[in-house]
């Protein structure tokens, strides 16, 4: 009896200390998985946040419930799926196979449902991951497109379509077919065993179904196929077309093929299911043979087509298709309403021309950027802890002109700092800004060829107020940094003292309450957590590179590499970025990079220095994407935009080197022109750095022939394709109302314009030039030709090249000592520009009396013999000639001062035939 209690006790122990482990170890769990939890969380409550912070809480939501969403979707989707796969096939082995022949497992189900839910819970993670990864942008675009407005022209439907409809319904379809894949990879292993699916009809079914659902799906992307022959210019896996977009071979052949294999796919699935049923299992590979024939029969019929039909008749085949390419590629990148007119590239040049665009004169660039950009980070940095990224061209009104200038940043940067001033305190509390600008003349440099200052030192001073210097956001790869801490912040260098500044914005993240320790664990730095120099008023300045910055606010727009500081007129600095809205699909358009065939930049982004605020300013609100953007995030664009801000627009680089590729070729309006590419315009070459390089875009402040004013102009010129000389060039406007206006001018085919290699060689053959470069390259200097520019002044060119000499010494500084200036086939070298310019306009005052003298001696000749052949003969006519003279120069003279260089032109010639007469 007592043994039988003492079990009895134990037994009941036993119980009881079970008990107590199972509470304590559900009790233990649970912390533990709200830790984890909470962790995997951090990051999207930090971001929230920040993105608060800045007022952006609702692209932050907007996303995130998107995303939600589609997780949840494709969880459910996956893991319903996958649960209702596993299950059949658990009811497939208990109905045909003895259940002595099958794991304990599978018949217990009390064991087997919560594992087949394990996997497919698993499985629905992976499929949530998919939906939300590679789904949301393009769901949100689905859902809240804007149309185009224009249709294509063989379905004629909406671009809209292309861009966001199709996009759509193929990631749908290739989303539910990769499931398909997976399930019936899962039910081929699962029914191979024992070779059930030979035998069992739940098996075939459940085979069967799966199939069906996917045969429904490829007939489902073939019906889409005839869409994408819009997108590129493909014709067969080996094959591309001339033209971008539809072709020939895909209206004759490639279009029909996919409806072809649409209904091949179709009843080839049920082909399959009906052999599967009826065990004629052999019977499943013919349609699968035949669906494969057709593809091979299908590639062989584009390709012969392509080959024997279009190849040898190229130009009369596809004459409608290349049609559509130039229209609709003139259409995705906005050269439609470009200005041509004639530019005449007279020999015109004289000191009344230099008068009447002086303003144009004074804005020619003589210092390069590059180079610039090592004579700031030597003269203007003063400490090894800052530095300036770039330098970058602005224009500004200084003291009532129009003028412009380079511009640059002097950020903080840490990396050379000694290792014992890498302390936390430093690094997080002290050391937190940049501080200033430097501005100087594009066209002034110092006797020793140094720029010439318009605002420098510490703290700043020159030309432009500067009340808030420091620059707490830029280019450098800024860590976090916490203000308002009980350690004064460095503000600058003051001889042997250092200025000490406190953060003063209402902006950054506080860090009073749960903040800080949500953002020391975001951060994984304990010692912010336990700072006693931090207090509730502290603030954390997170992401403060401000490209960095930018993505993280809108990761669905392409940004610009070259961000530039601007002074406003309150003195604040801002950064400006432009972004960009591309898409892949535009129809029949030609890509100006991989796949992309759509660029615009509707958006001016701007970045405050100081606080770090954003703003996404619309410039071009007319734009379908950007509509379709505003739809999606209603509360994220500005379109009041602040005048200050406005008269810095730049029209970016980026944006106008696409454009203006695209229309050395899309220009030709003749479609047999544009097929042979005989007019073919490309970018020129010029030596820089003692290098051939292609020629940049690049800005001038110039008076065009038919403004009363000077504006900002991004200009590039153009060379036939494989030669040299100049046959146009494209320019763009930066200023007020007249922003994005794109123009052309067109120089005369009959004569040469020096192009600008062409000049560069005609430096290289000048003998005392070469001769002065070659003495300054072999006295341990180094010579550095800098950017050449091509300057249109009225109805002539000028061309202007700045040379630096740099010492061999490792902390020398290249030096502007000579600007070369050409003009028709006069090339000087001088000291400075109008030294020059000076000497340019007496070599042509020279040359233009020594033609008069020379016509004077010839009428003197033809006097003289006149007078001995018949002097009683007066002269007729004389005044009226004369008049008539006259006349005809005072057209002349107005047709020039408004612009018209092509009537001005063609007077000019008809004095000549005049005067000629006289002669």
């Amino acid at each position: 009896m007592n043994d039988d209690n003492n079990n009895n006790f134990t037994e009941r122990h036993k119980e009881r200390i079970n008990k107590v482990l199972k509470r304590t170890g559900y009790i233990l769990i649970i912390p533990v998985v709200l830790l984890i939890s909470g962790l995997l969380s951090l990051g999207f409550i930090t971001d929230y946040i920040w993105m608060d912070t800045i007022g952006f809480a609702g692209v932050f939501t907007t996303v995130f419930k998107s995303k939600i969403w589609l997780a949840v979707i494709g969880f459910l989707l996956f893991a319903v799926v996958t649960f209702f796969t596993l299950s059949w096939i658990r009811h497939t082995y208990l109905g045909h196979m003895d259940r002595s022949q099958l794991p304990a497992v599978l018949l217990e189900r009390k064991k087997i449902i919560p594992i087949i839910v394990g996997i497919a819970a698993l499985i629905g993670v992976f499929g949530s991951s998919i939906t939300q990864g590679f789904g949301w942008e393009r769901t949100l675009k689905f859902f809240n497109h804007a149309s185009f407005g224009q249709t294509d022209p063989y379905f004629n439907l909406d671009i809209s379509f292309y861009l966001f409809v199709l996009p759509f319904l193929k990631y749908i379809v290739y989303l539910l077919l990769g499931l398909g894949v997976f399930l019936l990879a899962v039910e081929a292993a699962a029914y191979s065993v024992f070779h059930i699916y030979r035998m069992s009809r739940s098996a075939q079914l459940h085979l069967g179904l799966t199939l069906g659902f996917i045969g429904l799906l490829l007939a489902a992307l073939h019906l889409l196929e005839p869409y994408d022959t819009l997108l590129t210019n493909k014709v067969s896996l080996f094959q591309e077309s001339v033209v971008h977009g539809l072709s020939y071979t895909d209206k004759v052949i490639n279009i029909p093929k996919a409806y072809v294999l649409a209904a091949a796919a179709l009843i080839g699935t049920v082909w399959m299911i009906v052999a599967l049923v009826r065990g004629k299992l052999r019977g499943m590979v013919t349609p699968v043979a035949i669906y494969a024939g057709l593809l091979i029969v299908g590639q062989l019929a584009s390709g012969s087509v392509q080959n024997f039909i279009v190849s040898p008749n190229e130009f009369s085949k596809e004459r409608p298709f290349l049609e559509h390419n130039l229209s609709y590629t003139k259409d995705a990148y906005a050269l439609n309403d470009i200005k041509e007119m004639q530019h005449p590239g007279n020999s015109s040049l004289s000191e009344a021309m230099v008068k009447r665009n002086q303003k144009t004169i004074d804005n020619i660039r003589m210092n390069d950027a590059r180079p610039l950009l090592d004579v700031y980070n030597q003269l203007q940095t003063f400490r090894t802890y800052y530095e300036f990224n770039n330098i970058d061209i602005d224009r500004y009104r200084i003291d009532g002109d129009y003028e412009q200038v380079f511009v640059g940043a002097r950020e903080l940067s840490m990396k050379d700092l000694p290792d014992q001033a890498k302390t936390w305190v430093n690094q997080n509390l002290r050391y937190t800004h940049g501080y200033g600008i430097t501005m100087s003349h594009v066209n002034q440099v110092t006797p020793q060829g140094q720029p010439k200052y318009m605002v420098k030192n510490l703290p700043p001073e020159g030309v432009l107020d500067i009340s808030r210097p420091q620059i707490y956001f830029g280019e450098e790869s800024y860590q976090n940094v916490l203000v308002n801490s009980k350690v004064d912040e460095f503000d600058y260098p003051s001889g042997e003292k250092n200025v000490d500044t406190r953060f003063n914005a209402d902006s950054g993240i506080p860090l009073d309450g749960i903040n800080r320790l949500l953002f020391s664990l975001n951060e994984g730095s304990f010692r912010m957590m336990i700072s006693d120099q931090i207090t509730d008023e502290s603030k954390l300045l997170a992401t403060r590179n401000i490209m960095e910055r930018v993505k993280r606010i809108a990761p669905f727009f392409t940004y610009d590499k070259d961000p530039y500081i601007v002074v406003r007129d309150n003195g604040s600095l801002v950064w400006m970025i432009d972004a960009y809205v591309t898409a892949e699909r535009y129809p029949n358009a030609e890509p100006y990079k991989g796949e992309k065939n759509y660029i615009r930049n509707p958006i001016k982004v701007t970045v405050d220095a100081y606080t770090g605020d954003v703003n996404f300013y619309v410039v071009n609100p007319d734009d379908p994407l950007l509509k379709t953007y505003q739809r999606i995030f209603p509360d994220m664009f500005t379109s009041d935009i602040p005048e200050d801000i406005q008269a810095h627009f730049r029209y970016p680089e980026k944006l106008f080197t696409v454009q203006a590729k695209m229309y050395g070729t899309y220009h030709m309006s003749n479609l047999e022109v544009f097929y042979n590419r005989e007019d073919s315009w490309q970018f020129p070459t010029e030596k820089y750095f003692n290098e051939d390089i292609v020629m940049e875009p690049y800005y001038m402040t110039m008076r065009l022939p038919e403004e009363k004013d000077e504006e900002f102009i991004l200009m590039q010129p153009y060379t036939p394709k494989n030669r040299q000389n100049m046959i146009s060039w494209i320019g763009v406007r930066n200023d007020g109302k007249n922003y994005g206006e794109l123009f052309v001018y067109r120089f005369p085919k009959q004569k040469n314009i020096y192009g600008p290699q062409q000049i560069e060689n005609r430096i290289n053959q000048d003998g005392e030039i070469s001769k002065q470069l070659n003495l300054w390259s072999q006295g341990g200097s180094k010579v550095i030709r800098g950017n050449l520019l091509v300057v249109p002044i009225e109805d002539t060119i000028l061309y202007v090249e700045p040379v630096y000499i740099e010492s061999s010494n490792a902390t020398s500084l290249p030096e502007v000592k000579r600007v070369i200036l050409a003009y028709g086939d006069y090339i000087v070298m001088e000291r400075t520009f109008d030294d020059a310019l000076d000497a340019i306009l007496k070599k042509v005052d020279s040359s233009g009396s020594k033609k008069e003298n020379g016509n004077n001696d010839d009428s003197q000749k033809d006097s003289n013999t006149e007078e001995k052949d018949d002097s009683s003969q007066p002269l007729t006519n004389a005044e009226e000639q004369l008049r008539n003279l006259s006349d005809l120069f005072d057209t002349y003279k107005k047709a020039l001062s408004s612009g018209n260089w092509q009537k001005a032109a063609e007077i000019m010639e008809q004095i000549e035939g005049e005067l000629a007469e006289v002669n």
